[in-house]
């Protein structure tokens, strides 16, 4: 199945009291860049992370974020008592016997609370039975992610394939102007005999047509580019990540187009040849975003 590299995927869990988002994101890439946008995972289970993310969404630019939302009531700091009563011991025996001894006790306290280590930052390292739940919310994004990926490629492939039949629907009317140019350029080559008063017999012109009919045939063209087309179907259809090979069989159909541009020799020939140029730029764009 054709799949976009370009999703979006979310899923929640419940740690205790706190709810964790993971939200991940794709965009087109060559390879599978793949970046943790969050300090809640453990350091040593980053590289697990991106194995996964790496073996179920193949190529493509990644962010994964992982946000947590607090419960009411649930500080994200804690205040180290023992060392505020031992700022608060030191501080009454140092104003002693002073006027600060008439201070107010809640000036003091804000001052205390700004002492360093006072309050410390809440530990968010996860138990082993915590990281398996929030590691099996990963796998439900990545899931999301993918899904979104493979309804985006349905009208991916609907639309390339189109282009693709379009530029095949062009070569009979490429046939059709053919058979209009020997009769030109034999009026063209006797136009030229004339103006130079030449004498030319009729096996010579004979000679001359069929040098100019050998240069500009285009059937060799014709059929490779049909074959190009249906090459480029059966790839779309039956292959797991077939992107970058549909951006090598465009690539092939570029160049018979542009032969077949270089021995067109008619105006309208090279009109349906430009045609042909501006489906399969839209069909390279549109490859770029194939996974």
């Amino acid at each position: 199945m054709l799949k976009s590299m370009t999703g979006y995927g979310k899923a929640e869990c419940l740690l205790g009291s706190d709810k964790y988002l993971i939200e991940i994101r794709s965009v087109n890439g060559k390879n599978a860049d793949i970046n943790l946008k969050s300090s809640l995972i453990p350091r040593d289970k980053e590289v697990e992370v991106r194995k996964y993310i790496a073996e179920q969404l193949g190529r493509g630019s990644i962010d994964l974020f992982i946000t947590v939302e607090r419960s009411e009531g649930a500080a994200t700091k804690q205040i180290n008592r023992g060392t505020l009563l031992a700022y608060y011991e030191q501080l009454q025996e140092a104003i002693q016997g002073t006027t600060l001894e008439c201070c107010e006790p809640d000036v003091m306290l804000g001052s205390l609370m700004r002492l360093p280590d006072v309050l410390e930052t809440r530990s968010t390292e996860l138990a082993p039975d915590q990281w398996e739940t929030l590691f099996a919310a990963i796998r439900q994004a990545v899931d999301a992610l993918d899904a979104f990926r493979a309804k985006e490629g349905v009208s991916l492939r609907n639309d390339v394939l189109a282009q693709v039949d379009k530029i095949e629907s062009y070569i009979p009317e490429v046939e059709r102007y053919e058979r209009e140019r020997v009769p030109a350029i034999r009026e063209r080559i006797d136009a030229r005999a004339r103006e130079i008063a030449l004498q030319m017999d009729g096996n010579r012109l004979e000679q001359e047509m069929i040098f100019w009919l050998e240069k500009l045939d285009v059937n060799e063209e014709k059929v490779r580019l049909r074959q190009h087309c249906r090459y480029f179907r059966e790839t779309a259809d039956n292959e797991p990540m077939p992107g970058r090979k549909l951006g090598f069989i465009a690539q092939e159909m570029g160049r018979e187009i542009n032969t077949l541009g270089s021995k067109a020799n008619h105006a309208e020939i090279q009109k349906i040849v430009v045609k042909m140029k501006d489906e399969l730029e839209k069909i390279k764009e549109q490859t770029l975003n194939i996974l």
